[in-house]
């Protein structure tokens, strides 16, 4: 084997040392140079931001970092006319729950089942029970009680409620065992109650919550659909009646929370507050007694007709079947709503529940609609046996006959002393149909007034239905034309048909049909029948403002529910003036036609009143499931020199209106009298 030897001379370790050095100071230079040359650019970023980009990003970092919640302002209360609270705010505490950072998905369900323990054991019952899965929804972490994912939560910053209504051991619990319940708190809010004896309770309406509210199919409900950054989801709002149609002014302006909030939105400094307008307070236009007087009286007469001694009497099956009845009182020179009653009513407290037990939502169902503005069906839960029954609609049978006459002798049909030979039974058309009177009767000769007296049938079919039909068959007459449509104008002008301008959420404008008929019947018989109120239903709101109007001469004024709105302590913000919608003008002659006979209508209930009244009764035929029905109507206005009060009553199945309404509109205009005063000066007070 050889081997290699290698060995290197001095000179040449010199001159490697020299060549490692060198390359070595190049590398520390460029190195030098590329840290200097990154800080320069570094330098220059940092001040294209602070000078160029600067106002941009500070705004960006102010939106990034700040979060704004809204608080919702006290709402207003709502009294009658002397002040008595009807609907009212009170304090109130709450639970509330915030996303609390790092807080697993097995302890907030842990936290959901624990506060429906809480509220299982110590919560106050008419709130409704609350199970863990409610809970773990309100509480908004994005998965249901089995973990199972569900909706994102909005927002992490800001609490949600949780359970409203808390009681003292509820708060209690919460406040010893804080450090058991992470991201749990009490929160004071407002609450709405409501007066226990149900003054009113359709008319003033309810509150329901804005998430609820924004998602129903009502088209007046498209208000909150509309306007929805000025609430809160858990916020109550006003859902119907005076409560909804108000809702602005009862509830205030926002005010808000801001928030310093870390990329993470947690709270990383002092919260700034904006405090909240606390909302207008609303002063009725009636009074919880004369409003009090009206439901019992509804409630009472419902009661007599069922009674032993209503049994003895001539018609002992009138009215035994009724099952509901409404009423509306209305100042004859404003519009002034002084009673507005739908009954059986019920407790409008029923809404402040969480959860209304389906038992519970049953009882109601039809009870919380207000039969006076729109249709309201029989309180019975079988469907089938419902449907034996008439709603709160009704044919307006003879209380129509006023403007019946007023109708033939303004269009020259009629002479307001036209003398007719009453025949019994009047035969027409090809078909030889008839209608007679009430039993048949014979009124002998009869005028105008007298036939509005006697209440005659015979007379308004034959003398105004069907001369105005013929009217359009024979030029001759002085007014020719379509006399389905004249029939309609008059409706039309007395607030029959058409919307009384309450502006009530959900006010029906009425069911005219008698267009709809002519399609399958005759003209003739069409005219004939709606001569006698056979043609159309109406609203009691439709009726009292029509009777209005024969008490003040033609003027058409809106209804109106409020007298006053007034700041939350007490400052006058204005009056609600009487607003006049339209004014039909005819002759004096005519109005006393109407006056004469109007007075002597034969009447139940009305002996020896110290005020004169004018009146006019209705029994409307109604075929319903197959059977014919009988529904008590009733107008009237006193006092008969000086108008002051309309008063329409309404009971579906109450026979006779002289039976089964009359009775309660007396105890309206005793109660009217009494709080009031019918010639100005209230009887309590003298």
């Amino acid at each position: 084997m050889k081997r290699f030897f290698s060995y290197e001379t001095e000179e040449v370790k010199e001159i490697r040392e020299r060549s490692r050095r060198t390359h070595f100071s190049i590398r520390i230079n460029m190195f030098f140079f590329s840290t200097f040359l990154l800080f320069s650019l570094l330098i220059v970023k940092l001040a294209f931001l602070q000078f160029v980009q600067g106002e941009e990003l500070s705004a960006m970092e102010d939106r990034q970092t700040k979060e704004k919640i809204t608080i919702s302002p006290i709402r207003g209360n709502i009294y009658d006319l002397d002040g008595y609270p009807i609907a009212y705010t009170t304090s109130a505490e709450s639970l509330f729950y915030q996303i609390v950072p790092k807080q697993t998905k097995e302890e907030k369900i842990a936290l959901a089942h624990k506060i429906a323990e809480l509220a299982a054991t110590h919560g106050d019952p008419q709130y409704g029970a609350l199970d863990a899965a409610e809970i773990i929804k309100r509480m908004d972490v994005g998965f249901d009680i089995a973990g199972n994912s569900a909706k994102e939560p909005s927002y992490t910053f800001q609490p949600r409620r949780v359970k409203a209504g808390l009681t003292k051991q509820e708060i209690a619990y919460v406040v010893e065992h804080q450090d058991e319940l992470p991201g749990v708190s009490i929160v004071e809010e407002s609450a709405r109650v409501y007066d226990e004896n149900t003054i009113a309770s359709q008319l003033v309406g309810y509150l329901r919550p804005f998430s609820t509210a924004r998602n129903q199919t009502q088209s007046y409900l498209n208000f909150y659909k509309d306007n929805p950054g000025e609430y809160l989801n858990e916020e109550f709002v006003g859902f119907d009646g005076l409560e909804f149609l108000y809702q602005d002014e009862l509830r205030g302006k926002n005010g808000s929370k801001s928030y310093p909030v870390n990329s993470r939105s947690q709270i990383i400094g002092q919260v700034t507050i904006t405090p909240p307008d606390k909302g207008h307070n609303l002063y009725l236009t009636l009074k919880k007694d004369v409003q009090l007087a009206t439901e019992n009286a509804i409630l009472k007469q419902l009661e007599y007709m069922k009674s032993r001694e209503a049994e003895q009497l001539k018609y002992p099956a009138l009215g035994k079947n009724a099952l509901a009845g409404y009423a509306v009182a209305m100042e004859v020179d404003t519009g002034r709503v002084v009673a507005m009653a739908s009954m059986p009513d019920y407790n409008t407290n029923i809404w402040s529940k969480e959860r209304i037990p389906t038992e519970e939502y049953n009882s109601i169902q039809f009870r919380y609609i207000n039969g006076t503005i729109r249709e309201r069906y029989a309180d019975i839960l079988d469907n089938k046996e419902r449907g034996k029954h008439p709603s709160s609609l009704v044919p307006l049978g003879s209380t129509i006959k006023p403007l019946t006459v007023l109708l033939g002798m303004n269009e020259g049909i009629i002479g307001p002393n036209e003398r007719y030979a009453d025949p019994t039974t009047f035969v027409f058309g090809k078909d030889k149909s008839s209608i007679s009177n009430s039993d048949k009767h014979n009124y002998g000769i009869l005028t105008p007034a007298l036939a509005l007296q006697y209440s005659a049938n015979t007379f308004m079919g034959e003398m105004v239905g069907n001369r105005l039909y013929m009217s359009s068959k024979y030029p001759s007459f002085p007014k020719a034309g379509n006399a389905i449509e004249v029939w309609d104008s008059y409706m039309k002008k007395f607030g029959l048909g058409q919307l009384t301008g309450s502006q009530l959420p959900g006010e029906y404008a009425g069911d005219p049909y008698y267009f709809e008929t002519a399609k399958r019947e005759s003209a003739q018989s069409v005219l004939i029948y709606a001569s006698f109120g056979q043609q159309g239903r109406y609203t009691t709101l439709q009726l009292a403002q029509y009777a209005s109007m024969l008490a003040n001469h033609g003027k058409r004024y809106r209804p109106i529910f409020v007298d006053r709105v007034t700041t939350y302590d007490g400052q006058l913000v204005r009056h609600v003036e009487p607003e006049l919608l339209a004014q039909e003008d005819y002759p004096a002659a005519y109005w006393k036609v109407l006056e004469d006979g109007m007075k002597q209508v034969f009447v139940t209930g009305f002996d020896g009143v110290s005020y004169s009244v004018v009146r006019k009764t209705g029994t409307s035929q109604q075929q319903v499931a197959g059977q014919f029905v009988e529904n008590a109507v009733f107008i009237a206005y006193a006092p008969a020199d000086k108008p002051k009060l309309a008063v329409a009553v309404v009971v579906p199945e109450g026979g006779f209106g002289s039976w089964g309404a009359a009775p309660i509109a007396r105890q309206i205009f005793d109660a009217y009298d009494e709080h009031y005063g019918l010639y100005g000066v209230p009887k309590n007070s003298q």
